[in-house]
């Protein structure tokens, strides 16, 4: 397993490629797992694969990431648009929400942006909380 550190726009990542088969990588990113899908299966079995995981999983792992809560039974899985730091969670479990209603706030790039719920329903997970750091494609809330 090769382990790399990236720095983009002022936010610490760690990235683990934990294995690369054909054109999928299985990644860990800030101790969140993803299936990578690369553009090209890498010509050299160990030496580039690393390089072509690493370089891949940040812009890739959005992709991946709403197929876990599907998977999970949850219910609607509300994600992060991009990467930042969450400043308000404006709903807790149990409570019904409506499409479009804020549910959170993150800032990124000095700017805040409100989160939408995407359903109708009820909170039935919060999967931050104020002052985490999240990456791009990473749950917030679950509405069921």
């Amino acid at each position: 397993m090769k382990e790399y550190k990236f720095k983009i726009n002022g936010n610490d990542y760690n990235v683990a490629i934990n294995s690369v088969e054909g054109g999928l990588a299985d990644v860990t990113v800030n101790g969140a797992s993803y299936k990578v899908e690369l553009e090209s299966a890498p010509a050299a079995p160990v030496a580039a694969s690393p390089a072509a995981g690493a370089a891949t999983a940040p812009v890739a792992a959005p992709a991946a990431a709403p197929v876990a809560p599907k998977a999970a039974g949850e219910g609607t899985a509300v994600v992060s648009p991009l990467p930042g730091v969450i400043i308000e969670v404006s709903v807790k479990e149990g409570q019904a929400v409506k499409k479009g209603q804020k549910v959170a706030v993150i800032e990124a790039m000095k700017m805040e942006n409100e989160i939408p719920a995407l359903a109708d329903g009820t909170v039935t997970s919060i999967k931050v909380s104020k002052g985490d750091s999240i990456l791009e494609g990473d749950t917030i809330v679950t509405i069921g």
